[in-house]
């Protein structure tokens, strides 16, 4: 009789998110799962068929806590305003994870960055409706443009390569929406992409 693996499954996903979060994606094999787990690879194989198949739950898992964070954001006293600033904390506080839902280009490992930001934007349309009394349609966009703007950021951060505090972060996240927002209110066809672009820019740098 084989020997009882002292490891169940929940628990070996727990130690290849871990490996993941030290090293990434690229790292996790059934040997640096092993070593995690200070055993030999067989009991890795008794659980999962292939490492394909650990991937596959260490995506789900990044999934769930990025969830988490999203969900504390939306429930900030400026919703969409949370969600970007906790969408942005978790790139800085879990990069490996983000890189792994956001950056992969193997969309074996995890979904399309478009993807992910629909799902997550789901959850704050009603809040930005209600917040800035808009459509359904204008939410959509103007939810869409301010997540660029969050993603853009969030690169910066898990590429090594943001100069802003948490502070400025929060000043270029407002300002950008305070602009955005009064272009959907004040430029008739704004949010259609039908509107005299070339006229209205002269006439703003005129002022």
């Amino acid at each position: 009789m084989a020997p009882r693996n002292k490891f169940s499954r929940d628990e070996m996903i727990e130690r290849a998110v871990q490996v993941v979060r030290k090293q990434g994606i690229g790292a996790l094999t059934a040997k640096s799962l092993a070593n995690e787990l200070g055993v030999s690879t067989q009991p890795v194989f008794t659980c999962f068929h292939t490492i394909e198949e650990v991937r596959r739950e260490v995506v789900n898992a990044a999934k769930i806590l990025y969830d988490d964070y999203v969900k504390e954001g939306v429930c900030s006293d400026i919703p969409f305003l949370g969600f970007g600033m906790h969408y942005i904390r978790f790139a800085k506080e879990e990069p490996e994870l983000y890189r792994l839902l956001f950056l992969s280009t193997d969309q074996g490992e995890g979904n399309s960055a478009f993807e992910e930001m629909n799902a997550s934007l789901e959850l704050v349309t009603d809040s930005m409706q209600e917040t800035y009394h808009i459509d359904a349609k204008t939410a959509e966009r103007y939810s869409r443009d301010m997540w660029l703007v969050a993603h853009s950021l969030a690169t910066l951060i898990v590429t090594g390569s943001c100069p802003y505090t948490d502070q400025e972060i929060g000043r270029i996240l407002t300002g950008f929406s305070i602009g955005h927002c009064m272009a959907i209110k004040e430029i008739p066809g704004f949010v259609e992409d039908n509107y005299d672009k070339d006229t209205i820019f002269r006439e703003l740098i005129k002022k």
